[in-house]
């Protein structure tokens, strides 16, 4: 799914209530997660409720490079919050590297109303996933 689908479908839906079905259900389309990578190095802290995040380049030519993307896989074992996880997938979706440092997702989260929506535990989890994945890029971009 991409962001501007994603965007589309939330101005489609007046209702809080389906917005939340709808952040549910694009988390439920999400691969799931395979237990071996639902290790301690790939645990999320920060969140209230239990988030993995694994990140990997996807190497664009022969020598790695910030115009490299990542391939990230996720889960939760909070419903909307399996949903934050894919809509922050839609966000950084083909994005290089150094596109995904300058991506202010917040803003677009507020943009999509849900940073009003959320509470703050969840603002916060929010915030620590964000964290992590530009954490990642940058640690990529500096080993390049």
């Amino acid at each position: 799914m991409s962001l501007a689908s994603i965007q589309s479908d939330f101005a489609l839906l007046d209702d809080w209530e389906d917005r939340y079905r709808y952040v549910i259900e694009l988390g439920r389309a999400l691969p799931a997660l395979p237990e071996t990578v639902r290790t301690d190095a790939n645990k999320v802290r920060g969140c209230a409720s239990q988030v993995w995040l694994a990140t990997e380049r996807r190497s664009k030519g022969a020598s790695p490079s910030a115009q490299d993307t990542l391939s990230m896989s996720g889960t939760s074992d909070a419903h909307i919050v399996q949903g934050l996880i894919a809509i922050l997938f839609a966000i950084y979706e083909d994005k290089t590297l150094r596109e995904i440092l300058d991506i202010d997702a917040p803003a677009i989260f507020a943009e999509l109303g849900l940073k009003d929506h959320l509470t703050p535990q969840r603002s916060n989890g929010l915030a620590a996933m964000v964290t992590r994945i530009r954490s990642d890029a940058q640690s990529l971009i500096e080993h390049a």
